[in-house]
């Protein structure tokens, strides 16, 4: 189904999350049932998150209100990381509110993908529908309209090409390469007047890409029917970092040997095979007798830095943390505590949205 004007069409593609950033766009976290029992313990390591990284790049933050800021910047403020810091004013200068209310804290799904066209040095944004993951979390009709309210902020063309989709599910390597599953894009959940074909379609007009590339499962607790950022990344080009699991008997065991299996058969626009890095998994992560989907693929790349969650996992945190240093010897690795982040079901990827520079 082609469809005239689309992005790709005027010259726009999504960059790779490790190219250059104006700015990380995030959500303030607010809803309590988003972290029952938790959302007060969560602020401590979102507000290092953000520390880390308006120290050296625009940080970007919805909130609903005058209050909701006032709040925002207190416990930011407040911090443990921030007590270690000699430069907060300065570092402070970097970080700027946006007035638009959001039902969820979610950036990464409902947030803006911001698409650039290099020769004409312009850039847009894709408002693509918004559902929670399949109607599970309503109501959700403002988090759905934020790209929208970012474009004309921003003073950005906005394109809106009427289907669901969510930045979790879908992986760039910025060479015409999009990475993403079976699991959660053809869920009859998101949009089930699509067949796989017309899916792949939307992809390559919407994001600027050349292919799709398809894996299958996600990780077990991954209440957003398998988001690609939970298991697989690009790290450069032609090299992903991939989760595994050692232990048989754990129920991700299969499902991520399945997925490596296709990783290893894949080839990209070039017809080059993919460099593939084995990340461990975690230890399971449970909370009242649930499995979290705690895993180091979810981990934010900036200008200088990557974010990666922990899980107070002393073997796999620490080989995970320098399996990812190798992969990035440009930027520092920094480890930040996820234990109560991931009671929300996602991590410091799930929570953040990049925007390019151009």
């Amino acid at each position: 189904m082609k469809i005239d004007f689309t992005p790709r069409d005027l010259g726009f593609h999504f960059p790779a999350e490790f190219a250059k950033q104006r700015a990380m766009w995030l959500s303030w976290p607010h809803k309590e049932a988003s972290w029952p029992g938790k959302l007060d313990a969560i602020y401590d390591p979102y507000a290092e998150f953000i520390l880390q990284i308006a120290d050296h790049q625009k940080v970007c933050i919805n909130v609903a209100d005058g209050a909701m800021h006032h709040f925002a910047l207190g416990k930011i403020a407040e911090s443990k990381y921030a007590k270690s810091l000699s430069n907060m004013d300065e570092i402070l200068e970097n970080i700027t509110f946006y007035y638009h209310p959001t039902n969820d804290a979610w950036c990464r799904d409902h947030g803006p993908a911001f698409v650039i066209n290099p020769d004409s040095k312009t850039k847009a944004i894709v408002d693509w529908g918004y559902n929670a993951w399949g109607d599970k979390y309503p109501p959700y009709d403002l988090d759905d309209v934020i790209p929208t309210l970012i474009g004309e902020k921003l003073g950005l063309k906005v394109f809106h090409p009427g289907i669901v989709m969510e930045g979790g599910s879908v992986e760039f390597n910025g060479k015409g390469t999009v990475l993403t599953t079976t699991a959660c894009l053809l869920n009859k959940n998101r949009n089930p007047h699509l067949s796989q074909y017309e899916v792949e379609q939307y992809l390559i007009e919407y994001y600027g890409m050349d292919q799709v590339l398809w894996l299958d499962e996600g990780i077990v607790g991954d209440d957003t029917d398998g988001h690609i950022d939970d298991i697989t990344r690009f790290v450069n080009h032609d090299t992903v970092v991939t989760v595994i699991e050692e232990n048989k008997s754990d129920d991700n065991y299969d499902i991520l040997k399945d997925n490596l299996k296709l990783l290893k058969k894949m080839r990209l626009a070039d017809d080059s095979r993919l460099n593939i890095v084995e990340l461990p998994m975690p230890h399971p992560v449970i909370f009242e007798d649930q499995r979290l989907p705690a895993s180091y693929a979810n981990f934010y790349i900036s200008n200088e830095k990557v974010i990666v969650p922990t899980f107070r996992d002393d073997r796999n945190d620490v080989e995970a943390l320098d399996l990812i240093q190798e992969c990035f010897p440009d930027r520092k690795v920094i480890g930040i505590d996820s234990v109560d982040i991931i009671w929300g079901l996602g991590s410091f990827h799930c929570l953040s949205q990049q925007e390019p520079d151009i």
